[in-house]
């Protein structure tokens, strides 16, 4: 009675999954699904390869159908399958056309009964979802550093598996490595164990693929608490441990708000510089920037936006990349609970406030298709919705029903909402689904007032939309303004008082008076007139002999003050210029930079030459991008 009941449950789940068809995998989970991975892998640095074996225990709602796995680029050596996980028996496969995009379809005919797979095979060189380092690019420049990056579709670059968010595996891991160094991975991780080259891995929740992440360097680990604490190079560890020294805090205030931190520990590794993004919410083990050490915790929102995937995203996943906001909305606005309950509302209210106007400048530069956060991605890169839309037009979706229904009551509707769908992949119409019956229903003269399809299925913002405001940055505006109306000098502007939220407020809202009235969004004040090269080059070169702006050693000002460079043709900060581009790998960063840069003929000269000399310590996720950007050769 048990297996029958245990197998009307699993063909129900096959059933809810099949509206959540991905575009972006080969794989048949409604036919045979895949539910463990067993990984045995060696790390060959010399030959930039993982080389081993993939295990997979599958269940089957169809005795006839194959299995179906997304590979790219993989070398398929030999597949095998059994019965009882003890005999193996060779097995018929066939690698299907190559896809730009989706990699290539394994297809394994079943004999019947059967419950594992084993897959002997090894990586490319080139793999999309994993990079290596020689020696000279890690901070301790003695030992090569590797690591993964799975989101969004590069898992099967590494490991053939049903890779879409949709299926959710446990897994667990033998890895072997030089003697000298240390794996770590998206799973209980012991920092006690012998460095002898042998490490093994268990992850006993169920988590989709692109969670699944890998590194392996000279590694050290410092504690930040209980159940907290951080890896990183000898080099970089005591640096890091003193920024993220609140991240045990900020665990404890994301379990009063959301529930219980269901993932054991949260530990971070703080990777080399040419991660390609700010942070990956890997569970129990964040793979992080080394760009947000400021020095003084001004950046830590990354690990508080990373600590809230675990109820947002890894906890309750998007179950397709349409539906990619569920994650990323979800999560902005719980960092920004986060930021609030444990630095305060000011800096909360200038994070939004920051997140917004960046929001509203990406909009301004894509099309309508891509401006709904329930975005068609069908036929192209799933990377290509990794656009501020979902992220901060989901979070202001979010801060609309908070402020329609009241934060205590959409609080316990967000704790509902993780229970209700702990460890399971959720679509936009579940989501919707559930709000209507737990929240909207309930409550109908306040639900009149969401204009919920027009969130999730138009473009651009609804009228109603929240649009958070800092009066801190009020008081930054009128010394800027008072600053260029020549009433005080530069150095008199109280930046030394200032909070880094507050000075990228302030070199932002410059920036925007120093654009020609034809530029996208104009003077900042609307009274400006266009200003002279050499006038703006005068004023860039005032702020940046009184507040040391080309020397910043905080990279989002850094960044801010460089973007700016390029646009007003400042050439004093040109040498930090090609300086950051060549030891920032952050694609949040390095790309824009380029972009700015490639506008005109000199400064697409000027990019490529750099490009030529930093592409090669670049992650491949950012070399795709920016290859088209400059538009490289074999593009």
């Amino acid at each position: 009675m048990k297996g029958v009941a245990y197998c009307v449950l699993f063909l129900i789940a096959f059933a809810l999954n099949v509206a959540a068809q991905d575009s972006h995998s080969y794989a048949n989970p409604s036919a045979v699904r895949v539910r463990h991975v067993d990984l045995e892998l060696e790390v060959l640095f010399d030959q930039k390869i993982l080389k081993g074996t993939s295990t997979l225990t599958i269940e089957r709602a169809s005795q006839t159908e194959p299995l179906i796995l997304d590979t790219r680029d993989l070398q398929i050596e030999k597949v095998e399958t059994s019965v009882n996980a003890l005999n193996y028996t060779p097995a018929t496969f066939t690698v299907g056309t190559s896809d730009k995009i989706l990699g290539a379809p394994l297809t394994i005919p079943l004999p019947a009964r059967t419950t594992r797979v084993r897959i002997h095979y090894s990586t490319s060189p080139s793999a999309s979802g994993l990079q290596w380092l020689t020696a000279a690019q890690t901070a301790g420049k003695k030992d090569p550093f590797m690591f993964t990056q799975s989101q969004a579709i590069h898992a099967r670059s590494w490991i053939p598996l049903q890779d879409t968010p949709a299926v959710r595996v446990t897994y667990s891991a033998r890895i072997r490595t030089p003697r000298n160094l240390l794996a770590v991975m998206s799973a209980e991780n012991d920092a006690r164990t012998p460095r002898d080259g042998d490490y093994r891995f268990r992850m006993r929740q169920p988590i989709p693929s692109y969670l699944i992440a890998l590194a392996v360097g000279d590694l050290r680990f410092r504690s930040l608490g209980p159940r907290t604490g951080v890896y990183a190079e000898p080099q970089v560890i005591d640096r890091a441990a003193r920024e993220l020294s609140d991240t045990e805090r900020m665990v404890v205030a994301t379990e009063r708000l959301y529930g219980r931190y269901r993932w054991g520990r949260y530990d971070i590794l703080v990777l080399p510089p040419s991660f390609p993004f700010g942070g990956m919410e890997n569970p129990r083990l964040t793979f992080a920037t080394p760009t947000i050490l400021a020095g003084d915790k001004s950046l830590v929102s990354l690990i508080a936006h990373e600590l809230a995937h675990s109820w947002s995203g890894n906890l309750v996943t998007n179950a397709t990349w349409r539906d990619f906001w569920l994650n990323e909305g979800f999560t902005v606005y719980l960092e920004r609970r986060i930021q609030e309950a444990v630095y305060g509302r000011s800096r909360a209210e200038m994070e939004a406030a920051l997140g917004l106007r960046d929001l509203q400048e990406e909009l301004a530069t894509l099309e309508d298709r891509d401006e709904i956060l329930h975005v068609d991605l069908k036929g192209r890169d799933p990377d290509e919705g990794f656009t501020d839309v979902p992220y901060e037009k989901g979070a202001l979706f979010l801060l609309h029903l908070e402020q329609t229904f009241g934060r205590a009551r959409f609080d316990r509707f967000l704790q509902s909402y993780f229970n209700h769908f702990a460890f399971q992949s959720i679509t936009t119409e579940q989501f919707l689904a559930y709000l209507k019956q737990n929240l909207l229903d309930k409550h109908p003269a306040m639900a009149a007032r969401v204009p919920v399809d027009e969130w999730i299925n138009k473009p651009g913002l609804p009228a109603s939309a929240v649009r958070p405001t800092s009066p801190a940055f009020a008081r930054v505006e009128e010394q800027a303004q008072r600053w260029l109306r020549g009433e005080i000098t530069a150095t008199q502007i109280p930046v030394a008082t200032w909070t880094t939220q507050e000075r990228l407020h302030f070199l932002k809202f410059v920036q925007s008076a120093l654009e020609p009235p034809s530029s996208a969004g104009g003077p900042a004040d609307g009274s400006a007139t266009q200003l002279s090269q050499t006038e703006r080059s005068r004023l860039m070169g005032e702020l940046d002999r009184a507040l040391n702006l080309t020397r910043s050693g905080n990279s989002e000002i850094a960044f801010q003050w460089l973007l700016m460079s390029i646009r007003n043709r400042y050439e004093p900060a040109y040498p930090r210029l090609e300086d950051f581009l060549l030891s920032v790998g952050r694609r949040k960063f390095i790309r824009p930079l380029y972009q700015e840069l490639a506008k005109t003929p000199e400064g697409t000269e000027r990019a490529l030459a750099i490009y030529r000399r930093a592409r090669s310590t670049y992650h491949p996720i950012a070399v795709t991008s920016i290859d088209q950007d400059l538009k490289w050769p074999g593009q």
